[in-house]
């Protein structure tokens, strides 16, 4: 028997399996099982990780007890409908579907023993991403997904400003990067030059926040200096509706989310 098995081989798939067999969290290659419909896709995911993959999710459902579904939201009921009888107690199901809910995944899948839903977002491809766990057994999860970057637990209630925030917010600031690298085009800058320099601040400026702890608030006056040239952007940026914008950028995103699991 396997030790772990996707429903489903996509992008967001394939992040958390390639974190999960580099990182220490005791996976093999031998031990994983993939069911990918797009052959193409199987066999890229085959060459590139050495992992066994197939075209039938109850290859899967038999064959593990620890299983990620990770397929389109419209596609849900008809793995359920193919696999999930041959899910047991024993088993234990955790989905990355957005807005798929607990009780709607409980209703599809009421014979697994453990149910958990998990919202990662794209960085986990990166080996840097953000991942929410609820559910059963949701701290031992998010111990496992934190092998893709950072990981935590909070309630399903929550789940629908995870969405907006992490979930959705890789696109919000690489529009933020794609705004800093145009403004420095306008300013004179090449688009190869301006881009490293936004990008490349962005990390930087995430990295030290994250590693130092440092508060956001005191981080910003520390670089604004009296009269100088961070203070003049600063103060266009206050007197801007900008974060009236990002906030109300997340709170449509959220409300979004929630229809979708309506």
């Amino acid at each position: 028997m396997k030790k772990l098995g996707f429903f489903g081989g996509g992008k967001m798939a394939e992040g958390i399996l390639s974190a999960l067999l580099s990182g220490d969290a005791g996976f093999a290659p031998g031990d994983v099982i993939v069911a990918e419909r797009d052959a193409a896709r199987a066999a890229y995911l085959a060459g590139r990780y050495a992992v066994e993959t197939t075209g039938d999710v109850r290859d899967v459902a038999r064959g593990c007890r620890l299983v990620i579904l990770a397929v389109r939201p419209q596609d849900v009921a008809q793995v359920a409908a193919d696999a999930g009888g041959l899910l047991g107690a024993g088993s234990t199901l955790v989905s990355i579907v957005a807005g798929k809910r607990l009780d709607t995944l409980k209703e599809l899948f009421p014979g697994v023993g453990k149910l958990a839903r998990v919202m990662p977002n794209l960085a986990v491809r990166a080996g840097a991403g953000m991942c929410v766990a609820c559910g059963d057994d949701a701290d031992a999860v998010a111990k496992l997904l934190s092998a893709t970057g950072a990981a935590i637990v909070l309630d399903e209630k929550h789940f629908d400003a995870v969405t907006a925030l992490s979930g959705s917010g890789p696109a919000y600031f690489a529009y933020m990067l794609e705004a800093m690298a145009e403004g420095g085009e306008a300013i004179g800058l090449d688009k190869e030059a301006a881009r490293l320099l936004a990008l490349q601040t962005m990390f930087g400026t995430a990295k030290y926040l994250r590693e130092s702890g440092a508060e956001l608030g005191a981080f910003i006056a520390g670089v604004c200096t009296k009269g100088g040239t961070t203070a003049a952007g600063m103060e266009k940026l206050d007197a801007s509706d900008f974060k009236a914008v990002v906030a109300d950028t997340l709170a449509a995103a959220a409300e979004r989310s929630r229809q979708l699991g309506g």
